[in-house]
């Protein structure tokens, strides 16, 4: 397999590439140059098997299946069920994919785990170390400094919003005492992260001494990785399809693995996107129009996110894969703060995907909603996809999948204020919120992020 920039000036590369690379050297993502045909056989149920069969395309002849099996079957023996993400129903219609049984309690670790492990590979075959700069609205951060901690090859700087993320979110990353794990508190919102993240990777000089790279989804390894579950999920519930799925989602990374996982062949009707009142992927599926509005702090921050980084990739599909073109779009996008795709590019979205703003209140009153009728708990970013499930028609023959993104026990503050119960959180981070935190802080100004990367990280 080769992978393409979605902005088109750079050669392709093969899969360690994209791997390590993260970010094209041209501004752009990378992306696969086919779309692997998904072809699970029917006797096949383990979520490992599953997982080998699907990423076995993406990543020839770089690693081979062997190899590729004992990194996956490492990687989900970390996590707390058998079936790794188990799926069970909810109520008429309307199921669960629980995304949360890894070790930072979020959908992040199904990706992770293993994308830590591939890197841990690749810089031992090239005997090389590597810097991961990550910027997370809450969840990447704790699930990627979990995949690299104490790893020998790689240092780990992680960018989070200061004030804007959970405390347990904020402590899973600030009380990690490996010496290879750096935690900087940003002045700012996500994308405030995100700009600094990408701003770094621009900075060719640094990004070659430090030899940076990336776990955010902009790394293709994550998208691909959340391919699997779809595939699981689906054939669990309607194993003759079609099924619909309801994600909440900011970034577009969740969602996107979904339509990939339906461009190899899985058969979905339908990709709901449950949005905050930070609602930029809403609007445009709305309106047609992507355009960039101030971010505000919500009771799911994982979804605090004003630019959805990860519609460049569709974006690239949906203007005929032309590079210079998409590369325009996005200089339009952030010059302007708009990108107005058009009323034939609108409906060919329309066709598979519907989105649903649901905010703050509406988000306590599902959470309490789902409670009181099923008695179960659910985090506020789940609350959000289990309303949006409800909110959009849909033909009562095809099931529903809502992806259920982390545990209630990461946002007790608000499950609590919804149903007045305090989930708590499982034995192993019991102690969480009593063990001493570490985390620098920093400016919104990419060169005292360099300044600081360079004083860090031992080059």
């Amino acid at each position: 397999m080769r992978y393409l920039s979605t902005r088109g000036s750079c050669p392709p590369v093969s899969f360690d590439g994209a791997l390590l690379g993260g970010v094209a050297p041209d501004g752009g993502l990378y992306v696969p140059e086919t779309w692997p045909s998904i072809d699970v056989h029917p006797s096949v149920e383990r979520y490992t098997d599953v997982a080998v069969e699907v990423l076995a395309p993406y990543v020839a002849p770089v690693l081979g299946r062997d190899e590729l099996r004992s990194l996956v079957e490492e990687s989900y023996g970390t996590f707390r069920h058998s079936e790794v993400c188990p799926v069970r129903p909810l109520e008429d219609g309307l199921w669960l994919l629980e995304l949360f049984w890894g070790p930072t309690l979020a959908f992040k670790d199904v990706a992770l785990q293993l994308v830590g492990r591939l890197f841990d590979r690749e810089l031992a075959r090239r005997d090389e170390r590597a810097t991961i700069l990550v910027a997370t609205s809450g969840d990447t951060g704790p699930a990627a400094i979990e995949a690299c901690r104490g790893r020998d090859r790689v240092d780990i700087v992680v960018l989070h919003p200061a004030g804007r993320v959970s405390e347990v979110q904020r402590r899973q990353m600030t009380t990690v005492e490996e010496p290879n794990v750096h935690n900087v508190a940003v002045d700012g919102d996500f994308d405030t992260c995100q700009d600094l993240v990408k701003a770094a990777f621009a900075d060719g000089e640094l990004r070659r001494d430090l030899r940076l790279s990336a776990m955010n989804s902009i790394n293709w390894a994550r998208v691909m990785t959340q391919v699997v579950y779809y595939v699981t999920s689906a054939a669990t519930v309607a194993p003759d399809g079609p099924v619909s799925f309801s994600v909440p989602t900011g970034n577009f990374g969740n969602v996107l693995a979904g339509w990939v996982a339906g461009q190899g062949g899985l058969d979905i009707d339908r990709l709901v996107i449950g949005s905050n009142r930070n609602d930029i992927l809403t609007r445009w599926i709305d309106s047609g129009v992507m355009e960039m509005e101030g971010v505000e702090p919500t009771l799911s921050p994982s979804m605090d996110i004003g630019v959805s980084s990860n519609a460049e990739r569709y974006l690239w599909e949906l203007y005929g894969r032309n590079g210079p073109v998409v590369a325009e779009a996005m200089g339009d996008l952030r010059a302007q703060g708009r990108l107005d795709i058009g009323a034939a590019r609108l409906e060919r979205v329309r066709r598979t995907f519907s989105a649903v703003r649901v905010d703050d209140g509406a988000t306590l009153a599902e959470i309490k909603r789902v409670h009181d009728e099923t008695g179960e708990l659910i985090d506020p970013h789940t609350a959000i996809g289990v309303a949006a499930a409800r909110a959009i028609p849909s033909d009562p023959d095809i099931p529903r999948i809502v992806l259920g993104t982390a545990h209630p026990a990461k946002f007790p503050d608000a499950v609590e204020a919804a149903t007045g119960i305090r989930p708590q959180l499982p034995e192993h981070l019991a102690d969480l919120l009593d063990r001493p935190e570490r985390a620098d802080t920093l400016a919104n100004d990419p060169a005292a992020l360099a300044d600081y990367l360079r004083a860090t990280i031992d080059s």
